[in-house]
């Protein structure tokens, strides 16, 4: 394999820690909290939803789902790293978030429900998207009139410029 081979692979595998997904079960009365450790000035977006119970593919509020229980619905709150508020909802099944960072740390997203009786438990998937992966690329092809190679250009020079940003930063 070639270097410009092995570059693209391991820009490939750099540019994977932009996005994550997770699925959480979260019981009644319990909180759980996720954090990423995000430099200043980057954007974040996220999205997050409660799961059908029984279901892999279908989540409160899409066709074909059913309404979410009161019992099911989670409180979800988005911190900075001095504590700031970016994002709050409470008794939802589903939400999102956007921000650019104004602190360099930890963000922190916490999910709870309130404790209930009998106990319940619901599901929680969220994605959380950073810096280049939070993007919106179709929006920007069309207001500067681009596509095919030369989107994935710029694509690709945007993740080389977080990379070594990021590399900066872990330097710094």
């Amino acid at each position: 394999m070639g270097r410009f081979e092995v570059f693209l692979l391991a820009l490939f595998y750099l540019g994977l820690w932009g996005v994550q997904c997770l699925r959480f079960e979260l019981p009644s009365g319990q909180t759980k909290c996720i954090a990423e450790e995000i430099q200043n000035n980057v954007m974040v977006l996220g999205n997050y939803h409660v799961v059908e119970p029984g279901s892999d593919e279908h989540h409160y509020g899409s066709a074909n789902a059913h309404p979410v229980p009161d019992d099911h619905k989670v409180t979800a709150r988005v911190t900075s790293p001095y504590g700031n508020s970016m994002h709050y909802a409470e008794t939802v099944d589903s939400g999102q978030f956007t921000f650019t960072t104004s602190e360099a740390g930890d963000y922190l997203a916490c999910f709870w429900i309130p404790p209930a009786s009998p106990p319940t438990k619901a599901t929680i998937d969220i994605e959380w998207k950073t810096g280049v992966f939070a993007k919106d690329w179709t929006n920007i092809a069309k207001r500067d009139k681009i596509d095919g190679m030369e989107l994935e250009l710029r694509k690709l020079e945007e993740y080389v410029k977080s990379i070594y940003d990021e590399m900066l930063y872990l330097w710094g």
